[in-house]
């Protein structure tokens, strides 16, 4: 008897087969997204969209929409095994109909969910998903792309403006939020951003999310960028625009935690889908949130192939990654008895160790150039070393450890900072222990923690000589950068989501000063390899004096790779002038003062000063050659040689 020959039914580009249910059940099918959600397609000359979800326990779904007046008996979804998909096909939907799926629930109950794959959303307060095609975004940044695939963060400057898009400025007298559309800011952050210097933006809250005031870190939309500023048409637009001025883009990424909204993650299918059963692991008691179920193949794969979404699909830079701690720690934020030990006793979360191993060797393998960052609050080992040598892949580090020594420093009374003096040197103890960002990000000027300038002690000239201060020295201290939106020009107010920043204190002289001494460090930052090549090497760092420890002075050199060109920082961090002050030097060659905070475009006296500085052959701070300079209150004097 002859073999039957099996004939297989020829699955269109959109339809889901069954390697793509073995993909995803491996949680390796890395274009996911091509196929879940909604997407534009014609059945029999019939054109229409086909639908598909994960919703493994539902008794039933069906989709319901503009398309279907949301019946849910118009239109039931066919299961497929194994996983649980649920897929149909709707004649006559169209691009721009709202819909959601209907989920029957194993106890009968009808639960209305938008989709997970959604790649627009309803503009909230409305909740339901928006069928749109994103399949041919119109791209021009080719010639930025082929630059960032030999781009390495270790190598290059790298200055960021952590930015929150419906508060850096808005239109005045609108009658609606007057946010600037994804168009808009685009025009507009460009020319800020590159008469300021800084290489990247970082944009907090793209990912759709129904609340304002979670500044975009409850995350109900993963696969589609918010619908507050306009369609994903606008966003693609966006990156597109700020790649061919030469800028790069930074998202938010939560892999973390999603809240409990009703058309949300949260028990999808009317079971925990999308996080984990037992509360113990699957709630953060103080966020009120649910914590994604890293074991599941599934939920690796929707995360993963998200995070490769935004940076293939929509030329995305890197991605910032949100609270990698609590991901971590099986305890973090909980009390005893509300969490679960691993199979070991320890507080460790194994699957999301695995999970980020996974995530960082997939996104930056396949992308030569891209940046994973994570922003983790504790003394973990190998954050960024190598998935291999049992560290977790990122690329870059928040150096959170640095940011509280160095904000409680400045904080502190002149008088006092004599008897803190070792939180400004300690960040160099285990500074290249990873790959590090220096952050002063939104989290520090908000709920009655003070804007920067706010932070610092005194009044008036007092507290912007002390912010200038602060800034110079972040700027030489090895690490890249970053600072949160309007603490460039000293916003006097905390931030908040419901307003533009404070542009208006830009007519002010001081704010003007302070803008200009931070615009002019992040250009002196940019053009000077000293200060970024050497970043994660000890030989790119060197003490002249760390331990003046009474003046509460310090002096240090940034050294590049040729030695060519190198920069000598000298910061005073009291009020009290040093015209007698020395400062020894590693040669005998000349200096040159390139930067001077007693500059009057700094709002400083402006008193005429040598440009160049001979050393001579006087011992000083264990040199054999130093020179003289007067120092000023809080001064800051940064010398080339």
């Amino acid at each position: 008897m002859g073999r039957q020959k099996t004939v297989q039914k020829k699955l269109q580009p959109y339809e889901i087969g069954e390697l793509d249910q073995y993909l995803f059940g491996q949680g390796t099918h890395y274009e996911i997204f091509r196929k879940m959600g909604a997407h534009k397609a014609v059945q029999k000359k019939q054109e229409g969209v086909y639908f598909a979800v994960w919703a493994p326990h539902a008794a039933r779904v069906s989709v319901v929409g503009e398309f279907n007046a949301w019946d849910f008996g118009a239109n039931e979804m066919h299961r497929q095994e194994p996983l649980g998909i649920y897929t149909c096909f709707v004649p006559g939907a169209q691009e721009g109909d709202l819909y959601k799926f209907c989920i029957e629930t194993q106890t009968g109950e009808r639960i209305f969910k938008a989709d997970p794959f959604a790649n627009y959303a309803e503009r909230r307060p409305g909740t339901a998903s928006r069928v749109t095609d994103i399949s041919n975004l119109k791209w021009s940044d080719e010639q930025w792309l082929q630059k960032r695939k030999k781009w390495d963060q270790k190598e290059n400057p790298l200055a960021i403006y952590e930015v929150h898009m419906g508060s850096w400025m808005r239109h005045p007298g609108t009658e609606d939020e007057g946010f600037y559309t994804y168009r808009e800011f685009a025009h507009s952050i460009t020319d800020y951003v590159k008469k300021m210097g800084y290489t990247h933006v970082e944009l907090m809250g793209i990912a759709e999310h129904p609340f304002d005031g979670s500044w975009g870190y409850q995350v109900t939309g993963y696969y589609a960028p918010t619908s507050r500023y306009g369609t994903p048409q606008d966003f693609a637009y966006m990156i597109n625009y700020l790649h061919r001025n030469g800028i790069g883009v930074i998202l938010d990424w939560v892999p973390a935690h999603f809240p409990k909204d009703a058309h949300g993650l949260a028990d999808f299918d009317g079971t925990p889908t999308f996080e984990y059963a037992d509360p113990r692991k699957g709630e953060h008691p103080d966020w009120g949130t649910k914590i994604f179920d890293y074991s599941k193949p599934e939920v690796q794969n929707f995360l993963i192939a998200n995070a490769l979404f935004w940076i293939e699909h929509y030329h995305v830079d890197g991605l910032r990654v949100d609270a990698v701690a609590s991901m971590l720690y099986l305890d973090y934020g909980k009390q005893d008895g509300q969490w679960v030990p691993n199979q070991y006793g320890g507080n460790q979360n194994l699957e999301a160790i695995a999970f980020f191993k996974h995530l960082n060797s997939v996104v930056l393998g396949r992308n030569q150039g891209a940046m994973m960052i994570a922003e983790e609050s504790t003394a973990w080992p190998k954050v960024t070393g190598a998935p291999e040598d049992d560290g977790l892949g990122f690329s870059l580090k928040w150096n959170m450890g640095w940011m509280h020594d160095f904000t409680e420093y400045m904080k502190l009374d002149p008088l006092f900072r004599k008897g803190a003096h070792y939180q400004m040197t300690f960040s160099m103890e285990y500074a290249y222990s990873e790959n590090y960002i220096l952050v002063l990000s939104h989290d520090e000027v908000v709920h009655l923690k003070c804007s920067m300038l706010n932070k610092m002690p005194g009044l008036g000239f007092d507290k912007f000589a002390n912010l200038k201060a602060a800034y110079a020295f972040m700027t030489g201290h090895p690490g890249k950068k970053l600072l949160f939106m309007g603490q460039e020009f000293a916003q006097l107010r905390e931030w908040s989501e419901e307003r533009e920043l404070d542009w208006y204190l830009l007519a002010e002289e001081p704010h003007q000063q302070i803008q200009n001494w931070y615009r002019d460090l992040l250009h002196l930052y940019r053009h000077n390899k000293a200060l970024y090549e050497l970043d994660t090497d000890p030989a790119g760092f060197e003490w002249i004096n760390k331990d003046d420890t009474f003046r509460s002075i310090f002096s240090f050199v940034r050294h590049s790779r040729d030695n060519k060109k190198n920069l000598l920082f000298v910061c005073n961090f009291t009020p009290m002038e040093r015209l007698d002050y020395r400062v020894g030097v590693p040669r005998r060659k000349q200096l040159k003062l390139v930067l001077d905070s007693d500059d009057p475009k700094y709002g400083g006296n402006g008193v005429e000063r040598p440009k160049v500085y001979k050393p001579v052959k006087q011992e000083c701070d264990g040199q054999k050659y130093s020179i003289a300079y007067p120092l000023q209150p809080y001064g800051v004097a940064v010398f080339e040689f």
